[in-house]
Parts: C-alpha cells; structure tokens; sequence
C-alpha cells in the first residue's frame, strides 16, 4: 500500500503539527495500481490552499510525483516546501527522496551516484558480499541472519548485561564465502571481545553456515571466544561438523543460555 501525507504551510516538525494541529494534515490513501485520481489530486491541492489556476497546476503535480515515486522505486518521495512563485507558478522548491535498496539492480544510474566517501569502509566492504554490516560501539560480534533475529539477538544480549558490536545479518542466500568474509570483518574490529554467530535455518543451510565457520577460524587463526547456536535445516550435520573441527567453539542449542555465555566471554 501506498498513500501521500500532506500538510498545509510547511515546516519540519511535521509530528509537531499532527499533534497540535491534526487538521492541517491530509492523508490520502493511494492505489499502487490505479494511482492517484484527478479527483483526488484537485481534492488535495485545494485542502492545502492553492487557489485559481493554481489548484490545476499543484494537481498535476502531485500526479507527477507519485508517478515518479514509482518510476524510481522510491520508498518516499518528501518535498518541503510546495508551493507558488511570484509569478504563481507551482513549484516543488526542495526535495528528499528515499529509495529502495532492493531496485538497485534495475535503478543502478540513481544507485550509481551515492556519495561513499563518509560510509563506514568496513560497511562497503561488506554490501560488496552482500552482508549487511552496521557498526556499533560494544564488544561483541553478532553474527545471524534475518534483520529481527538480529534485533533479537542484540537485545538478548543487552539483558545479560553485555553490548553489541554490530548488527551483521548474512542474509537467506548466504554461502561459505560470505560467512568467511563475515568473520574477515568482524575481527578487524579492535573492539571486538567474542563473537556470537545465532542462526535460524529456515532457508539457510546450517550445514554451510558450520562449514564457513570452521574455514574463517582457520584461515584467520581466530583466538577469540566463539558462541555458536545453529537452529533448523541440516542442524545435526553442522554440530556434527563443528564439534569435530577440533577448534574452541562452544555450541549451544538454546539462545538464552547462548547468550550469557557470550556475555560472560567478555566479563
């Protein structure tokens, strides 16, 4: 679903003014496949006050954008202000467009121009694999695979007292290399005191994931503590891989216990 949020005189506090002054705000809900109607477009832009011929050109528009917000895959399309020049022709003055980083393969020129250059290296380094890598200020690596296990995973580790170094999510389609480049990242990080790998095997082989594992301990000759806990698909074979690796891991099946034993790693 899609729909268009419109407030009358502008501003930044956008939260402010729906609080205070709720009826200055107007929502429409949009169709993604019948898109916007002229109705509605005229509807709206007389609610924001354009008057006269104005009414037609903020009509247009705000038809424009929408369409544009599709053509670009954009997950929202702001502009502040919209309004009227002295010559009372509607004008967008300024604008802030927010895009979908799953289009990235069909919007590769819009892709194409983002600014690296203030990005954290080790988070380039790992979308190149195909990881996503946020860094964060604790002590413990996280390594899972899902945005909500790994917002899981943090906060457990959060209540047995202990503190996330990053949120590294490996993704569903993640292979042996990319768990090896994962490791690569992760123990760079000076700060980093233990890691926690926490897999769910949904559609990731838990087999795959031990069988990264064991290489990046090996290749990188890995010295700090390791908490594994693999649940699901193939889960008995990837145990059975990591307990005879003949490598210091501890593997554990629930994720409260696995989580306070990370912890006190660091303690």
């Amino acid at each position: 679903s899609s729909g268009i949020n419109a407030e009358y005189g502008g501003g930044v506090d956008i939260e402010e003014v729906a609080e205070r002054t709720p009826e200055r705000v107007h929502k429409i809900p949009v169709d993604i496949f019948d898109g916007i109607s002229e109705d509605a477009a005229l509807d709206l832009a007389r609610k924001l006050e354009f008057e006269g011929d104005a009414v037609t050109q903020a009509a247009g528009e705000i038809k424009k954008l929408y369409e544009l917000f599709l053509g670009v895959d954009a997950t929202q399309v702001e502009v502040n202000p919209f309004g009227l020049t002295d010559n009372n022709e509607v004008v967008c003055f300024d604008a802030k467009i927010n895009f979908d980083d799953n289009s990235q393969f069909r919007q590769k020129e819009i892709f194409g121009m983002e600014d690296t250059s203030e990005s954290d290296p080790r988070e380039l380094e790992a979308a190149e694999s195909d990881l996503n890598y946020i860094a964060m200020d604790g002590n413990i690596a996280c390594l899972v695979n899902g945005a909500g296990l790994a917002m899981a995973t943090m906060d457990i580790i959060q209540l047995h007292g202990g503190s996330p170094a990053n949120f590294l999510d490996v993704g569903g389609k993640v292979q042996e290399e990319q768990v090896e480049k994962a490791f690569n990242i992760l123990t760079r990080d000076p700060a980093v005191k233990a890691i926690f790998v926490n897999i769910f095997g949904g559609i990731v082989d838990c087999k795959v994931i031990a069988s990264g594992i064991i290489s990046a301990c090996q290749k990188t000759s890995l010295e700090l503590p390791l908490v594994v806990r693999l649940k699901g698909s193939n889960m008995d074979a990837a145990r059975d891989l990591l307990a005879s690796s003949g490598l210091k891991i501890q593997a554990i099946d629930q994720l409260n216990d696995a989580a306070e034993a990370v912890v006190k790693c660091v303690m």
